[in-house]
């Protein structure tokens, strides 16, 4: 199975159960770097919609070019009646947008998909002339109780989970923004019900699908995970939201 089909199946619950992302981090975007309704991103692996959506609340044009059709297709219900709203069957190495067409280039948890040199070419390609790169990723506290006992269930019954995708090493983004780059954290916890957590857990690339033999095992250990944690019916997950903003 390639990159792109590894969220087919996935779109319905990825969107109703994956976190968004802070409002100090779009207060950022605003005070700090300017972006208003004149600003024109390219959300990449824009899935369904986590990051783009805010953008377009926000008035920015977004071209939110996303390759795999259910993905893409749960962002278009969502988002279709902004005309600013631009979707893009397109991938992170080809996006199909034109040259010099883009202020911004965004990607919410998704850069560990890419190839990074293809990526980092295209980028330089859409960019307009001082234009940056700005990824994010939501990230569990792995040392956290919680997070380390739903690591082993992972490790034990997903036998395609490498770990929680929580952005990458500082050596590998000095590689891909050859231009240098900051990184800025935000705080922000994340809350489940025992149905959302299971769904968001459900909704991960290496969880299995319903037809799997051990589908019903992962579900009910989720279940029994959620129990052991939670107080009063919610689920605490200590979680920072890491934004990283270069050139290329």
């Amino acid at each position: 199975m390639n990159n792109t089909e590894k969220f087919t199946g996935k779109a319905e619950a990825y969107s109703a159960a994956r976190p968004s992302y802070p409002n100090a981090l779009f207060e950022y975007l605003k005070s700090e770097l300017g972006v208003d309704e004149n600003t024109v991103f390219a959300d990449i692996a824009s899935g369904t919609g986590k990051f783009t959506q805010p953008l377009v609340k926000m008035g920015c044009t977004v071209y939110a070019v996303e390759p795999n059709d259910d993905m893409r297709g749960q962002a278009e219900l969502l988002l279709s009646g902004y005309d600013h709203f631009i979707s893009v069957n397109g991938s992170a190495e080809n996006t199909g947008l034109p040259d010099d067409s883009v202020d911004y280039i965004s990607a919410a948890q998704a850069f560990h998909w890419f190839d990074p040199q293809l990526f980092a070419a295209e980028c330089k390609r859409i960019l307009k002339p001082n234009g940056k790169v700005i990824l994010l990723y939501n990230s569990r506290d792995e040392k956290a109780p919680l997070t380390v006992r739903l690591a082993e269930i992972c490790r034990r019954l997903c036998p395609n989970f490498k770990g929680f995708s929580g952005g990458n090493s500082d050596e590998d983004l000095k590689s891909f923004f050859s231009g240098g780059f900051k990184k800025i954290t935000f705080k922000n916890d994340l809350y489940y019900s025992r149905d959302s957590f299971v769904q968001r857990m459900l909704s991960s690339s290496y969880a299995p699908f319903e037809s799997a033999p051990n589908y019903s095992a992962f579900v009910n250990e989720l279940k029994s995970l959620f129990d052991e944690f939670a107080q009063n019916n919610i689920l605490l997950m200590p979680n920072h939201t890491y934004l990283y903003i270069g050139t290329v």
